[in-house]
């Protein structure tokens, strides 16, 4: 089968959500993609920054070879021997009291969101059924019908409506617009992105979120942190909220907490938010099963081991003063932290984001656009230095060739 071959049978049988880049990948090796013609790209995705381990670590692929034979699911109706070791050794990581396991980053957003509103019941007092919770525009948490009724963005909520009521949609970077809405008693908590990903790897202002931070505790709101593509060492610390050393009440990650080797998400909290929810009242099936949580541990401790919060760190102030540099009237802006960057693209003789991703592709780079005239670069965090530059190079020589 030829490259053609494997689109079409995919637009044949499955559905037309997505529109991928037309590659066709059939293995990967650390900061390598290989497509079914055995061509070598570099990664500048890293699976929207799942796989900051790399792709295909041999610690983690032997976590899950060694797991799988023995026990791979019991659900939560049994106890499993591996699930407390996972569950102590994430809380001891991030530092908090409890953790629940789920798949998905929507499911760990979803459980998040549950999780404030019977902590507002429960504990702050707000009447039954009243709580609202604040979010950004511009925001992206997930797919699921009650998080696309958050956004602003028409191809997310748009055809998908009526949507769950509750929620309030404050600018995001925008301090007095969050204390107005804070003034609210209802108010049980504020959701976002420390940086906002899908947005167009939005950077909020310097102290912006620790205001945020001390605004919510200040009248009794939850301040909760999607870090599931911010977290994990991408944005060169090991959650984007310790730039400004700020503890979120409730932490949501996923993606690279198990280096793309599986779905595995986790939502973490200290108990009197915890434990307000009961036996029966939320679950999943394969959350917390045993192969995740050995893969989970084994890639939690790579990022420690190999310094990949250091090296994002070095390697993305490297990135944006290279690209930067680019003598093109193109490149209209490069901004991002550590490993997460984009670079906004001014349309020029009808090309966009996308023309300059195909080329990307023909060069051996592998990025995608979003929102048309931003790409997001962010590759495997195990990258070095003279991989990063060769990238550059591919980067700067294909923006040049089209000018």
């Amino acid at each position: 089968m030829n490259t053609n071959d494997y689109i079409q049978r995919e637009a044949r049988h499955g559905a037309h959500n997505y529109h991928p880049l037309p590659v066709v990948l059939e293995r990967g090796k650390g900061v390598y993609l290989w497509d079914v013609n055995e061509k070598r790209y570099f990664d500048f995705l890293s699976a929207y920054s799942a796989v900051n381990q790399g792709h295909c670590h041999p610690r983690i692929v032997q976590a899950m070879i060694d797991q799988a034979p023995r026990l791979m699911l019991t659900s939560r109706a049994f106890y499993n021997n591996v699930l407390g070791e996972w569950e102590e050794y994430i809380t001891s990581y991030f530092g908090y009291d409890k953790v629940v396991p789920m798949n998905s980053g929507a499911e760990a957003d979803e459980t998040a969101l549950k999780l404030c509103r019977r902590w507002a019941y429960d504990v702050k007092g707000v009447p039954t059924d009243q709580a609202k919770i604040i979010v950004c525009d511009g925001n992206f948490h997930g797919r699921t019908i009650t998080i696309v009724g958050l956004s602003d963005d028409p191809s997310s909520y748009a055809g998908f409506g009526p949507f769950t009521p509750g929620f309030v949609r404050v600018p995001y970077n925008n301090i007095p617009a969050l204390a107005a809405a804070l003034e609210d008693p209802n108010v049980a908590g504020f959701l976002l992105e420390p940086i906002q990903g899908e947005a167009g790897v939005y950077v909020p202002d310097k102290g912006y979120l620790a205001t945020a931070r001390d605004l919510c505790k200040a009248k009794n709101v939850l301040f909760m942190a999607d870090e599931v593509q911010t977290g994990i060492a991408r944005t060169g610390k090991m959650l984007a909220c310790d730039h400004e050393a700020v503890r979120p009440d409730i932490l949501i990650l996923g993606k690279a907490i198990s280096g793309g080797a599986m779905p595995v998400s986790a939502v973490l909290a200290d108990d009197h938010i915890m434990l307000t929810i009961k036996p029966g009242e939320h679950g999943s099936t394969y959350g917390g099963n045993p192969i995740a949580c050995r893969v989970s541990m084994a890639a939690l401790q790579i990022v420690k081991d190999e310094k990949l919060a250091e090296n994002a760190e070095r390697l993305g102030r490297v990135f944006r003063e290279r690209v930067s540099a680019i003598q093109s009237p193109r490149v209209e802006l490069v901004r991002g932290k550590g490993l997460l960057n984009a670079v906004v693209i001014k349309p020029k003789d009808g090309q966009t984001a996308w023309d300059v991703c195909l080329k990307l592709r023909d060069n051996g780079l592998l990025a995608k656009p979003t929102h048309e005239h931003i790409i997001r670069f962010a590759p495997p965090l195990v990258i070095t230095e003279p991989e990063l530059l060769e990238a550059i190079d591919i980067i700067r020589d294909t923006i040049e060739a089209l000018d």
